[in-house]
């Protein structure tokens, strides 16, 4: 930790930077330093064992760095530009050039923030044709996506359940915390239930191909509308969560447009998806996955109240975001 502290000194000053910002301002998540210096965003990488990712070496890191610029330039190759060593010269930490790489981090251009669409959601700025032009970049995408039988077995029955026992397992010591005993039950309930009852429906998805590499993180704001539409920060750490089924990857846009409470918004990006892929039968799919996206919301949410690095007035916010998505998950399971 303390030498994450330097690092950080180190990037919070604009002198570090070949193209002298004004200023430099930090953004934490759970798993990254993001470091936003007006043109440019330059992302480094926690050394953090998470269970589903694991950051706690520098060449970890350095693949994972190299991993999310080509996953990314999938849907936003203007953005992400390239991989930068930080090196230590001198007894100083510098951005690029020779020396002994101590940390990677990636390059990128810094979007507007008030053309990101959860923004505009918050503002009512959000139309239903904007909505649906993002559904049809999604489905032009999905059309185009790595598919293979690797891929497939990651919508197969056992892959499923291992995704959401491991939801329920990781959630259980915030029981009384941020989610009722209840609220817990009934959601496990659901989900094991519709599991074991629509268990034909998940083998007909992947004999059909409808799993694929995606983005794995799609929601409200990893959108922004410049240049077109921008879509990035796909899950570049762990293939599980981003080989999905089609359905979980817009079930996951449609609940976030619900947890800003644009329910209408929600139901013209699914049925504007479902045209432009002609996949009608992802309907059926639809609450189940909005439940379980939900509640990885809310329990990434619980997991940043552990993070040491993370300040109280922030936890304060994501224990809030967090009670919010297990109360939108338990919503669904009584559609």
């Amino acid at each position: 930790m303390a030498e994450l502290k330097s690092l950080v000194q180190a990037l919070l000053d604009p002198k570090t930077y070949p193209h002298n910002p004004e200023g430099v301002r930090l953004v934490q998540t759970q798993m990254s330093l993001l470091f936003l210096t007006g043109d440019y965003v330059y992302k480094v990488k926690k050394p953090v064992d998470l269970g589903y990712l694991d950051y706690t070496t520098l060449e970890k890191r350095r693949f994972f760095c190299y991993q999310e610029l080509k996953l990314n330039q999938r849907l936003s190759p203007d953005v992400y530009l390239e991989v930068l060593p930080l090196v230590e010269r001198d007894g100083k930490i510098l951005l690029g050039g020779d020396g002994q790489a101590v940390e990677y981090a990636v390059k990128m251009r810094q979007l507007p923030a008030e053309r990101m669409m959860d923004v505009l959601l918050s503002r009512n700025q959000v139309s239903e044709e904007m909505a649906q032009s993002v559904a049809e970049k999604v489905a032009a995408f999905h059309q185009q996506a790595e598919t293979s039988a690797d891929i497939s077995s990651y919508g197969s029955l056992g892959a499923v359940l291992t995704n959401t026992e491991e939801n329920f397992v990781q959630t259980e010591k915030y029981i009384g915390i941020s989610i009722s005993k209840r609220q817990y039950e009934a959601i496990k309930a659901f989900t094991d239930g519709f599991v074991e009852r629509d268990a034909r429906l998940f083998e007909k998805r992947v004999r059909d191909g409808k799993i694929k590499g995606l983005s794995g993180d799609l929601h409200s704001a990893h959108v922004c509308f410049v240049n077109g539409i921008c879509i990035y920060d796909c899950i570049e750490f762990n293939d599980r969560f981003r080989y999905c089924d089609v359905a979980a990857e817009v079930a996951f846009l449609a609940m976030d447009l619900d947890y800003h409470g644009h329910h209408d918004l929600s139901r013209h990006f699914t049925n504007s998806y479902v045209r432009a892929s002609q996949d009608e039968e992802l309907l059926k799919l639809l609450d189940f996955y909005k439940c379980y996206r939900a509640y990885v919301r809310g329990k990434v949410a619980c997991f940043k109240l552990d993070d040491p690095l993370i300040p109280q007035e922030d936890k304060e916010r994501d224990l809030a975001a967090a009670k919010k998505y297990f109360e939108l998950a338990e919503s669904y399971t009584a559609l």
